[in-house]
């Protein structure tokens, strides 16, 4: 198949996505006491969002496509806990970097899964364009809030503005256009179990950032409003699965 004319109609749809993201941190970069004050409610948030985008639709679309799903899903959230640990036994050991694994482990984690988003913008668009913008429409509504989510636990992690702000936009901003344009060339000769691999790791990490990482988070901090708030995120998860 000749995907060329749909490559621009790809590319500028990741772009939208990283723009949106953008647009997100630069929101709450202006109310930055605000996103302080309610990290927890973030964390209980993004929660809601990462567990059901996992349940469904990474792991039932990954199962689809590989047979060996399971396994990846399995070895994407172990390699987020040995991250983890690593982080908090070898780099963040000390009474003042405790926190540093908050920011870092979901940044990591919303990163791959953008990237893979980027993956899933050249696939869907070698379908058809009406396919391509009915997923793009989906997956865009998600960046907004993932920006937000990044920016604010690498604040609450104590790493400074300047630098959340940075590595907030290489990667929950900038994978998605790298992963289009580093797949668009080669997308037609991709096998579907790897692409279902990737699609089972990204959902393995992501779960493990919402269930180990940000629940605990959000529990040791609780709020009045924090089911309230994890309802919505899972209910905007649901929103988006429905629409990809």
């Amino acid at each position: 198949m000749d995907v060329s004319p749909f490559i621009p109609d790809a590319i500028w749809a990741s772009l939208l996505a990283g723009v949106t993201t953008t647009l997100g941190v630069l929101v709450v970069r202006q109310f930055e006491d605000w996103g302080r004050r309610n990290a927890a409610y973030f964390a209980c948030f993004a929660a809601g969002v990462l567990i059901a985008v996992s349940f469904l639709h990474l792991v039932p679309k990954s199962l689809e496509l590989s047979a060996h799903g399971p396994v990846f899903m399995l070895t994407g959230y172990l390699l987020m806990h040995f991250f983890n640990r690593f982080l908090t036994t070898q780099v963040c050991d000390k009474p003042t970097t405790t926190d540093y694994a908050i920011g870092l482990v979901t940044m990591l984690g919303i990163g791959f899964h953008s990237f893979v988003d980027g993956v899933m913008y050249s696939i869907t668009f070698t379908v058809s364009f009406f396919t391509g913008v009915a997923s793009a429409l989906g997956m865009v509504l998600h960046e907004f809030p993932e920006g937000i989510i990044t920016y604010v636990l690498l604040l609450r992690s104590g790493i400074g503005d300047k630098w959340a702000f940075r590595l907030t936009l290489l990667s929950a901003a900038a994978t998605t256009p790298l992963g289009t344009l580093l797949s668009y060339r080669w997308i037609t000769s991709i096998d579907e179990p790897v692409l279902g691999n990737l699609m089972a790791i990204s959902a393995g990490a992501l779960f493990y950032v919402g269930a180990t990482h940000l629940l605990p988070m959000a529990e040791r901090e609780p709020r009045r409003y924090s089911l309230v708030v994890l309802g919505a995120g899972t209910a905007t998860a649901v929103g988006i699965t429905l629409s990809i």
